[in-house]
């Protein structure tokens, strides 16, 4: 059973319901999880603009370049999650610790704001994704996935910068609960999307038969209101699943024209990167990779899993920029609306070991974490790291 809070105000749901409808302005909104600015309407997948309209995209280049501009910070242990801080800084959660750090990105100084109460970390569960409310500038409040002793649930703490280091983050607020557990496939990824509303990605905590179970949170993509509520305009009534048929979802980033892409784990034969539409099927345990028959979508590239195991995902300089775990790489998928341009390409291979987080930093600049001291990796003596990087 869907396990939900019941407390969304009248203001909240009809400007969400205008947003919806297309109705917002054209500017202005706030930065998602991602670190991407994206005005309008919800993060669903559109079709790509006819190359002849006022409005026709630019494809970018078939080849693209990555430069590691420098070192932002080093000495991170087990980092999941980051969120750039309107202003100045990088808030970075700690997967085994279940703490969140503020990283001053001139400097590379660490101030550890606290410890999230109540994560349960084992296996591949713990401190999670982050992301700030879309109102952070006056509310000051980032929102946390983690894994629970009983479950996966979105908790948002109040951030105050001016009390003494370690004691900055006030008491969880239970947003959203009963999201399966596993020692494996927590999902994890969330971000608020150009509508204002949150998504989260969700794995099947190896129970295969979740995926496909639309009444299950489960190997889904959700989308909610701020406050836990099925958002205006899911595709299923009353219900917070936004797509299915998932195994484990862990990262999540919209491009310029608000389409929503999403990187899962395959088992044995492909990774995958998805266009994602509300309410459709991605395949998960049916179909892996492309090729899965009617009714299942399929995705728009796919990877054998020793050179992906992907991680979290970006938008940069028209492309998907996607971090490799396993395959300790970094991926650009060139975009055509919502069709790879060209054929993936692989950046840093090998170069800083298995690649967590990539963050847009605005242009043509991402932030990328690394992932050595999530006790799968060969840490070396200065594990975990943000690196800044330029790219084409």
């Amino acid at each position: 059973m869907i396990v939900q809070r019941r407390a969304v105000s009248a203001v909240l749901t009809a400007a969400a319901l205008l947003l919806t409808a297309g109705c917002s302005s054209g500017g202005g909104e706030p930065s998602g999880a991602d670190g991407s600015t994206s005005p309008g309407s919800p993060g669903r997948t559109a079709a790509p603009s006819s190359p002849s309209g006022p409005a026709a995209e630019r494809t970018p280049p078939a080849k693209g370049t990555v430069k590691v501009v420098r070192t932002v910070a080093t000495g991170l242990e087990s980092p999941w999650g980051l969120a750039p801080v309107p202003g100045g800084g990088l808030l970075v959660s700690s997967r085994d610790e279940a703490t969140v750090t503020r990283v001053d990105e001139k400097t590379g100084k660490k101030t550890e704001l606290g410890e999230v109460p109540g994560v349960s970390a084992s296996g591949e569960g713990g401190l999670l994704g982050i992301a700030l409310s879309p109102g952070f500038a006056s509310d000051r409040m980032i929102y946390a996935y983690f894994t629970s002793a009983s479950d996966n649930r979105i908790v948002r703490m109040r951030y105050d910068e001016k009390k003494p280091s370690g004691e900055q983050l006030g008491a969880p607020d239970t947003v959203f609960r009963g999201i399966p557990k596993g020692v494996i496939h927590n999902g994890g990824r969330i971000a608020f999307g150009p509508d204002r509303m949150l998504y989260a990605g969700t794995g099947e905590s190896g129970d295969t038969g979740l995926s496909q179970d639309k009444e299950s949170l489960g190997g889904k993509i959700l989308r909610m209101t701020p406050d836990g509520e099925p958002a205006p305009g899911n595709p299923f009534p009353d219900s917070v699943v936004y797509s299915y048929g998932h195994r484990n979802v862990q990262g999540l980033a919209w491009d310029d024209e608000q389409r929503l892409f999403a990187a899962e784990f395959g088992q044995d034969t492909w990774d995958e990167l998805n266009a994602i539409e509300p309410g459709d099927n991605y395949g998960w345990p049916e179909a892996e990779g492309e090729g899965g028959g009617s009714g299942f979508h399929d995705p728009l590239a796919q990877w054998s899993t020793d050179e992906a195991s992907p991680s979290g995902i970006a938008q940069a300089a028209g492309s998907v920029w996607m971090a490799g775990l396993r395959g300790e790489r970094l991926w650009r998928v060139p975009l055509e609306g919502t069709r790879a341009a060209a054929e993936p390409q692989a950046f840093l291979e090998g170069e800083y070991g298995r690649l967590r987080t990539v963050v847009a930093a605005g242009g043509d600049r991402l932030w990328l974490v690394t992932s050595n001291t999530d006790g799968r990796g060969d840490a070396k003596g200065d594990d975990d790291r943000i690196l800044e990087l330029r790219v084409t």
